[in-house]
């Protein structure tokens, strides 16, 4: 077991890959342009934790068992690039390892010798779950084009061939490995779509169409954020693409089509929550700044809008620190976040994104976009009027408001923000599957033994209700002193005449 440098990543992704950006192929990713900041990211990533200690490897692959190994990946994550954030597929993976063994006990021990090889050789993987779906009316065996999913085409006697696309894959391009994992439940007859594999991102007939929000620009100082921090979504098209029987996690088992995603929807969305508490904390920062800037800090309507921010931020917070505190276990004692609280929270933060964005370029104002640059700073002979004009008040320069501009501008107006808009609303499931998941795991009989209560109403099958009902409705989550909020207890909940609904 050795841990990659920096250089060594670099190095590895000269592997033959077939790629493409901008309707070229590429024929050295780490020399293209629009590339560089992604690959630039990831390096840090592994510079930042690589270790010469004997057996050391990324915190990653640490498989958590308890609310302290949770801790300790959320803080490792925030320091780490995104491909951190990416390998919850692992996580999804191992979560799902102990159900799949029920179909096929080789499942589980696949997983477990992958995610052992992706370790040992300081791997990155991204994980591949959407596929182009063609006429989203029609199910997978009825589409008219077969290959709108990612099926099974061929079977060989050591793996099976694949077909199909997978889409708006992040980091497919610039990571080793590809797990790709069913869009969705599937049913009989549509066994050859229920599979889940792994294959290398240089395997033969593997070819990546990317997209980016990376500055096409020269000079990038222009663009703070993105500038620094971007990352490609690949079109992953897998032309015949043989995967050997070893990598091979679900072949044909319909019933457990679903599983895999919505494991790693889980690990998905909960990592996604410290991401988005930092992103809001940032947002009321700017919000908190442009203001002062623009001498509006004390304006009632802007501190309402600030006092609403900060608000959104709090909740996203709080909502994290439930989610990885109220945790569960599989079957092989592995720790995970609540369901309840991970999806409400995921839901919450999309939901109230676009409006957060809305108040942050209300109070900026117009220059968000027409803000002048870094480069018309530097020249002489317009430098002044930035200066001169920039300024809004005397103890804020105006070089230092026109960056606040550009750093509002690429979060929230421009390609990066454009990609922030939509991905906050779909990245990890859209909105409706946080809100399925939540209804799901919302312990609604206890809600309504609560609301039968306090209305005086007699549930089926219980003895007739205590005349006080009316003065418990003052303190309906308290029964003879006992809380029967029971959303995060496995027992059923209990009425005031003590008998279960």
């Amino acid at each position: 077991m050795a841990m990659m440098t920096a250089e060594q990543y670099r190095e590895s992704l000269r592997d033959g890959r077939l790629t493409y950006v901008d309707g070229h192929s590429i024929a050295d990713i780490t020399q293209e342009p629009c590339m560089r900041t992604a690959i630039d990211w990831v390096a840090e990533g592994y510079q930042r934790f690589y270790s010469t200690e004997p057996g050391a490897y990324n915190p990653m692959y640490a498989m958590p068992s308890s609310k302290d190994d949770l801790a300790k990946r959320a803080e490792a994550g925030s320091q780490a690039d995104i491909t951190f954030a990416l390998a919850a597929v692992v996580l999804a993976l191992m979560t799902a390892a102990p159900e799949l063994a029920k179909s096929n006990p080789e499942y589980k021990r696949r997983i477990e010798k992958f995610v052992d090889h992706c370790r040992r050789k300081d791997l990155r993987v991204c994980e591949a779950i959407s596929d182009a779906k063609g006429d989203r009316s029609l199910a997978p065996s009825k589409q008219p084009d077969a290959d709108a999913y990612v099926h099974v085409v061929d079977r060989k006697a050591d793996g099976i061939v694949v077909r199909g696309c997978k889409m708006h894959i992040t980091s497919a391009a610039v990571v080793h490995e590809i797990v790709v994992l069913p869009t969705k439940h599937m049913k009989p007859g549509e066994e050859q779509y229920a599979v889940a594999f792994a294959v290398p991102v240089n395997a033969p007939g593997i070819k990546i169409l990317n997209t980016t929000y990376a500055p096409r620009v020269e000079d990038a100082r222009h663009f703070p954020a993105s500038g620094k921090r971007s990352m490609p979504e690949g079109f992953v098209v897998f032309d015949d693409v043989f995967v050997p029987t070893e990598r091979v996690f679900l072949d044909g088992e319909v019933k457990h089509s679903s599983l895999l995603a919505h494991s790693l929807g889980l690990w998905e969305r909960a990592g996604g929550l410290w991401g988005s508490a930092h992103q809001a904390d940032l947002m009321v920062g700017l919000a908190a700044l442009i203001a002062e800037a623009n001498g509006l800090e004390k304006t009632p309507h802007i501190r309402d809008k600030i006092n609403e921010m900060i608000v959104y931020a709090t909740m996203i917070r709080a909502g994290a620190e439930a989610a990885w505190s109220k945790t569960g276990f599989n079957a092989d004692g592995m720790v995970q976040p609540d369901q309840l609280f991970t999806n409400v929270t995921k839901y919450f933060a999309a939901y109230h994104y676009h409006e957060v964005v809305r108040n942050l370029q209300d109070i900026a104002g117009a220059l968000v976009v027409t803000a002048p640059t870094v480069a018309d700073l530097e020249n002489p002979e317009t430098a002044g009027y930035v200066h001169k004009y920039m300024r809004a008040r005397a103890d804020v320069p105006g070089e230092d408001r026109m960056r606040l501009f550009h750093l509002i501008r690429d979060l929230t107006a421009d390609a990066m923000g454009g990609w922030e808009m939509v991905t906050k609303s779909l990245a990890g499931g859209g909105m409706y599957a946080q809100r399925s998941v939540a209804r799901t795991h919302y312990d609604l009989a206890a809600a309504k033994s609560i609301a039968q209560e306090a209305a005086g109403i007699k549930p089926a099958g219980a003895a007739p209700v205590a005349n006080d009902a009316s003065a418990n409705a003052a303190t309906p989550s308290r029964t003879n002193g006992t809380s029967t909020d029971s959303r995060h207890q496995a027992q059923a909940p209990v009425s005031a005449a003590g008998v279960k609904s």
